[in-house]
């Protein structure tokens, strides 16, 4: 297999412009005979939907929630970024590119990351005429502030409730679609296999999950933008239910996995507190404009806080670390997500770490500097000239109230600690994937009119993601690239007429997944789904998470294949399968976790260097951050599933940087 990218010629601005200009088109009336299967309906495929039904496709459009406003892009909290300069800092679409690749620490396609950059501003327009209410400033103009990785302000934001607004934006265009029929919706639908029909994706297999029917679903073209694989750890920031099993359904069927390795550690999250916790919380990274990070300076002190004999106000200002501002003075406490994550990691792992748990993993996010600030700055808007500490402290409040408000109480809720008062307790989780299913720039995967979007492919964010990119890729996906895209492989469709769902393909996809589930029915195990799933997820945090060795990873690949031969054999599953059954949907989903996770230690053994949020201790440098070695490792490694993890073939799409100068991160 010969990987091709199928990036266009010409400089790099006038690529996608270009490549729009001569793409072949579909006819509005043909486009009413053409049927899109869309499977996931967050950001990316929500927008997706809509977009493709608003040009006259008929969509079909899968969902595991009950309503697609439950997708997990509802989650994020922090902001979307676009390069529009409306604060006058410097920004710029080659700005937010160059920001983009290099904080994916050059592992990414520079002409995919240009084109996001490109089509970013769009966006923002797009989600303000849908009424998406942003955050604006006294004038009227909408507001920004900054994130990890960047010199400017280009973060778009509602409070802490980004991704939920502009879900709701999506939604109401899924709506608007579903209402004239153009958009057929799938509610509590699985996607459990993709149907390949002459070697073109021509449908799917979808378990309804209230009656624990098996259907049969056909298309011409299938669109995956069911988001990524983190709670391959069990715990992460992720909603339970998000899973991997739609990517990992189609890599078995064809579709190269890229990039397993690259995870996302998000470096603000709520400790973990106990063993029977089933998910970690995100406290946004816009947290980190106003907080400051710190440790006790004294080992003596720290553990005094852990065992409750001192309070964080009680350590002097010259007694505490604010080491993301010590060792990084040029971006602070902003510093890209995997850089603050290792420095967390570095402080806790030498004795310093906060929060009595087992591994004494916890540092301070504290709020006192900005109320402080803010107070004085609100008392002189006011003509207050000598305010008191009382009225300085009140004053300051609100302001960080107005920005922060829902989060402070967030995690107030979790903690049963007053953020206002005493600095909030945070270490790093697993957050985001950079990895995903292969996509060529068109994002279609390796099978023809297979497609891929958003979290669900590898394309954009290199070995690191930027925060608040997230939502900036999904939506640019969904809204301004695949809608292009994907008309000039349907313009072949247009004579095709309906694809059948009576084709002996769809027959055997649709035993295949039968035959899954009766096994699982039928097992007589002693174990539940969970009880792997924690173990798997141990594996993995403790072997291939945020450092790993050559030996650790070694050891988790055999542990993993232990692991998974014990769950077949030993995993039960109560309940049948004509009916609602939560632990069956569970099963399915971790029996590929169990695959995909031998993989992506492999992927990590593979990668002899440290690179963004992979790090291999084996390859650091003197002052302990990542070393690359783009000689030998400036490829996106693309795997071909050939019946199990340890027989996958690698691929290697070489990366090719014309435009930007590949030289060593740094945020000092």
């Amino acid at each position: 297999m010969k990987l091709d990218s199928k990036i266009p010629e010409g400089p790099l601005k006038d690529k996608w412009t270009n490549y729009k200009n001569n793409i072949r088109l579909v006819n509005p009336a043909n486009k009413r005979n053409i049927d899109v299967i869309v499977v996931g309906t967050g950001l990316a495929g929500g927008s997706a939907a809509a977009t493709l039904a608003e040009l006259g496709y008929n969509v079909k459009a899968f969902c595991y929630q009950d309503s697609p406003r439950r997708a997990h892009s509802i989650a994020a909290q922090g902001g979307i970024n676009a390069a529009k300069n409306y604060q006058g800092d410097g920004d710029s679409t080659y700005r937010l590119f160059y920001d983009t690749i290099k904080g994916g620490d050059y592992r990414s396609r520079e002409a995919n990351v240009y084109r996001l950059a490109e089509v970013s501003a769009n966006i923002i327009d797009q989600c303000v005429a849908q009424g998406v209410p942003f955050a604006r400033d006294y004038g009227g103009l909408l507001d920004n502030r900054s994130f990890g990785g960047v010199l400017v302000s280009r973060t778009f934001y509602a409070k802490g409730q980004t991704g939920q607004q502009l879900l709701l934006g999506a939604y109401s265009a899924m709506n608007r679609q579903i209402a004239k029929g153009k958009i057929e919706m799938f509610n509590r639908h699985e996607m459990l296999d993709v149907v390949i029909v002459d070697g073109k994706a021509r449908g799917i297999i979808a378990r309804n999950l209230v009656t624990g029917e098996i259907e049969r679903h056909s298309a011409h073209a299938v669109v995956i933008g069911s988001g990524g694989y983190g709670n391959v750890f069990f715990l992460s920031t992720n909603a339970m239910g998000s899973n991997v099993t739609a990517s990992w359904k189609i890599h078995k069927r064809g579709a190269l996995f890229a990039n397993p390795c690259y995870t996302q550690i998000h470096p603000t999250c709520v400790p973990v507190h106990g063993t029977q916790q089933s998910k970690l919380t995100l406290m946004s990274e816009s947290l980190r404009n106003d907080g400051r990070i710190w440790v006790p300076k004294k080992i003596e002190d720290a553990k005094a806080i852990r065992e409750g004999k001192l309070r964080a106000r009680d350590i002097k200002e010259e007694d505490r670390d604010y080491y993301l501002e010590r060792r990084y003075p040029s971006f602070g406490n902003l510093v890209p997500r995997d850089v603050a994550s290792r420095a967390a990691k570095e402080r806790c792992d030498a004795g310093y770490g906060v929060v009595n748990n087992d591994t004494n993993e916890g540092v301070f996010l504290d709020f006192a500097s900005a109320i402080q600030r803010y107070g004085k700055q609100e008392a002189l808007l006011k003509g207050i000239h000598n305010p008191s500490k009382e009225e300085v402290e009140s004053l300051g409040k609100k302001v960080v109230e107005s920005k922060y408000g829902n989060l402070f109480d967030m995690y107030k809720q979790i903690t049963a600690e007053n953020p206002y008062e005493t600095p909030m307790k945070i270490y790093p989780a697993v957050h985001y994937t950079m990895g995903g299913v292969w996509v060529d720039y068109n994002l279609m995967t390796t099978v023809p009119g297979l497609y891929a979007i958003g979290e669900a492919n590898f394309s954009d964010h290199g070995a690191n993601r930027l925060g608040a990119s997230a939502l900036m890729q999904g939506l640019a996906d969904g809204y301004f690239v695949l809608p292009y895209t994907i008309g000039d492989y349907l313009a072949d469709d247009i004579r095709t007429g309906k694809i059948s769902t009576d084709l002996p393909e769809f027959k055997e996809a649709e035993d295949s997944v039968k035959s899954m589930i009766d096994t699982f029915i039928n097992n007589k195990g002693k174990h539940s789904v969970d009880y792997f799933h924690k173990k798997l997820g141990l594996i993995m945090w403790n072997k291939v998470g945020m450092s790993r060795t050559a030996s650790g990873l070694k050891e988790a690949i055999e542990e993993i294949k232990v692991l998974r031969e014990q769950f077949w054999k030993e995993v039960k599953v109560p309940g049948t399968a004509d009916e609602m059954n939560p632990e069956l949907e569970k099963a399915t989903r971790v029996a590929d976790f169990l695959e995909l996770g031998e993989l992506f230690a492999r992927d990590a053994l593979e990668r002899e260097e440290s690179c963004g949020g992979h790090f291999r201790e084996e390859h650091r440098t003197e002052d302990g951050e990542a070393k690359r070695d783009d000689e030998n490792f400036a490829y996106v490694a693309a795997w071909e599933y050939t019946g199990q993890p340890s027989e996958a073939i690698l691929h290697k799409e070489e990366l090719k940087f014309e435009n930007v100068e590949l030289k060593t991160r740094s945020y000092k």
